[in-house]
């Protein structure tokens, strides 16, 4: 099936296919042609251009974009959408004054969300994932990480990544399931911790590469959670079945942790809310790329991830929603592309790029997601008519989206 898009007023994010991110001032830069068309062929992109030189195309459907802006969809690489229930009181907790650390202490953050699920059929976490997943693509989302992490058992993780995989078989948006077994101490090991990796590596990693459930595997690396030689475990037993690590580090400390990750070549290390200047040389030159969650920060009113200082020291930078029942109960990433330029000062440009062709970077996905290229899948946002894309993180509230096409047919 051929699908034309024609009078585009401007299609953004126009790239060759050997770009697979963009670094430092190189983010300043959003390619795109003014007065265009695009042509998607079954799933895949098959050719662009102006208007000025559009060819006669024999097409199964015409979309007119006259005043519109065209983009590649999100690429969210860092998402906890499976999940059961919610965690509204500590929502109210927090704004009566508990921290993050004391509301964890007392049994609630991710514990709180483990015994839910575990306590939840798999149907019925599958069908509340399921509605936060579509939300997800009707706001523009077109690939999306998806991690376990409130299990903390054997069964309990792999309920989470069965869930997982059945959402990647029945919905079009690329899906990257990343084993988060690494999320917290369960109580009964809060003084063990050996013995809980020990449970980790020996019992879940094996039935879960037996059943092909995870592409990554991850761990909280912080004060209180998993030190620096505990992660160091988990990178390396998750090498061992082909599953390259992409790290939660330095949300509320800097213990040195970056560094660890790049000499394992994690593909990403994400939060980095706290950022020293050892975090950034370690990870200059390296093929690991940094995560920012805005709209965490913004929830549990936290930092903001340094961005300037980050690209000015010349680092590529994703963005990502961090969608969870606890700290980011949204996976909108209109909004974290928004709060990045309203909140950490990157421009509309640059946090463009950190959310699409970065973000495809962060989950693997640059052959096929992130830019407008000929050969990636047929994964469009058409917006409202607007002014210019600057719109698009000036009008935070509003819903700019018109239309959202993935592997080259109208979800929403």
């Amino acid at each position: 099936m051929k699908t034309i898009i024609i009078n585009i007023k401007e299609l953004l994010q126009v790239r060759e296919p050997h770009i697979d991110k963009v670094s430092g001032s190189e983010m300043a830069s959003l390619p795109s042609i003014k007065n265009a068309y695009l042509l998607l062929e079954n799933d895949i992109i098959a050719d662009f251009g102006s208007m000025e030189n559009y060819p006669e195309i024999n097409a199964d459907k015409v979309i007119d974009a006259d005043g519109k802006i065209v983009l590649p969809t999100w690429c969210d690489s860092h998402t906890h959408i499976v999940y059961a229930g919610n965690r509204e009181q500590e929502f109210v907790d927090r704004i009566n004054g508990l921290t993050y650390e004391e509301i964890a202490n007392r049994g609630g953050g991710i514990l709180n969300s483990a015994k839910k699920l575990n306590e939840t059929p798999e149907e019925e976490i599958y069908h509340q994932s399921k509605k936060r997943l579509e939300e997800v693509i009707s706001q523009g989302t077109g690939a999306v990480e998806i991690k376990s992490g409130y299990g903390l058992t054997v069964e309990g993780e792999l309920k989470m990544l069965r869930v997982i995989k059945k959402l990647a078989a029945n919905y079009p948006i690329a899906i990257k399931a990343t084993f988060l077994g690494a999320h917290a101490f369960p109580m009964e090991y809060k003084e063990n911790h050996t013995a809980y990796i020990d449970l980790i590596i020996n019992e879940m990693l094996p039935k879960i590469a037996q059943e092909n459930l995870a592409d990554y595997i991850d761990a909280f690396l912080e004060t209180g959670y998993f030190s620096v030689e505990e992660t160091e475990r988990i990178m390396e037993a998750g090498k061992h079945y082909g599953l390259r690590s992409k790290i939660h580090v330095n949300q509320f400390t800097a213990i040195n942790g970056i560094a660890s990750c790049v000499k394992h070549n994690a593909l990403s290390v994400d939060h980095l809310e706290i950022v020293t200047d050892e975090d950034i040389e370690a990870l200059k030159g390296s093929e690991t790329i940094a995560v920012a969650l805005p709209s965490c920060s913004y929830f549990i009113s936290i930092p903001y991830t340094p961005a300037r200082k980050m690209i000015m020291a010349g680092l590529p930078l994703a963005l990502a929603s961090d969608f969870n029942p606890g700290t980011t109960p949204s996976g909108n990433m209109n909004f974290v592309v928004a709060t990045a330029c309203i909140k950490m000062k990157m421009t509309p440009e640059e946090a463009i790029n950190a959310a699409t062709i970065n973000g495809a970077y962060a989950m693997g996905l640059s052959h096929s997601h992130g830019s407008i290229t000929v050969g990636k899948k047929a994964n469009i946002i058409i917006t409202k008519p607007l002014n210019s894309f600057y719109e698009l993180p000036y009008s935070f509230a509003s819903n700019l989206i018109d239309q959202v096409l993935l592997d080259g047919k109208v979800t929403a």
